[in-house]
């Protein structure tokens, strides 16, 4: 059944705005996969945070004109979802490189991240990234490094001390004996 006009400008208002905030966004051909499998993804997308949506591709072009992600527009051929993070850059790459090894209809088309445009080669490379709080901790372990290095050093100084006068002590008492 034929979209009417008014449902065709809020389904592009929605996906643009979506686009607008998105940090990153991936296009997917879903054919071939089945409803509950579709079901499942999207269940896993709002999990992930992963704002999920099939729509038809000349609404798509226009949605993300204007937007960074616009450079997406050259793969909005056949069956499209969109696939939008806009917390975590690599969580949409992660959620269709976990399906796509799940489900095999399903083929990512593309990617972008900020105002460039990724082949779908580049999937693994993007989905691998960290998360927020992964990078957080990895910063905090390099900056932390340093400073546990130069504790350990101090606290060794007095226990070389304490081991050379215990050293002494029984040098002396073998002595004596």
């Amino acid at each position: 059944m034929p979209l009417k006009l008014e449902g065709k400008r809020a389904i592009v208002a929605d996906v643009h705005e979506a686009a607008n905030g998105a940090l990153a966004a991936a296009a997917a051909d879903y054919r071939g996969m089945t409803v509950a499998e579709m079901t499942t993804m999207r269940a896993t997308a709002r999990q992930r945070g992963v704002w999920l949506r099939v729509v038809r591709n000349t609404l798509a072009r226009r949605a993300v004109a204007g937007t960074k992600h616009e450079p997406l527009q050259e793969v909005f051929t056949g069956p499209t979802m969109l696939a939008l993070s806009h917390e975590d850059p690599g969580a949409a790459a992660r959620l269709l490189r976990d399906c796509a090894g799940q489900y095999d209809a399903l083929e990512v088309k593309g990617l972008s991240i900020g105002a460039g445009f990724l082949a779908a080669s580049e999937l693994t490379r993007v989905a691998d990234l960290p998360t927020l709080d992964e990078a957080r901790a990895q910063l905090m372990a390099v900056m932390l490094a340093p400073v546990g290095q130069f504790a350990r050093a101090l606290g060794d100084v007095p226990a070389r001390l304490a081991r050379a006068l215990a050293a002494v002590q029984r040098e002396k008492a073998a002595a004596d004996s």
